[in-house]
């Protein structure tokens, strides 16, 4: 990290690297939860689904800035 507290290019690519795994293994989750008709638990997942793919946007915006 940068004085200001931002993550150097490496660690941005690192944790998009992480990001990228855990909306995989969402993604799995997901369709399971489809398979089974488990609604409640099925929002819940899509809710975290659709916030790692935020982080996952933010994170390459903020690598393609640190060129």
């Amino acid at each position: 990290m940068d004085r200001e507290g931002r993550m150097d290019r490496a660690a941005l690519i690192q944790r998009k690297g992480e990001v990228q795994a855990e909306i995989a293994r969402l993604r799995r989750q997901v369709e399971a939860m489809r398979a089974r008709g488990d609604a409640r638990r099925l929002a819940e997942l899509e809710r975290q689904l659709d916030a790692a793919m935020a982080e996952e946007a933010r994170l390459r915006q903020a690598i393609d800035r640190s060129r």
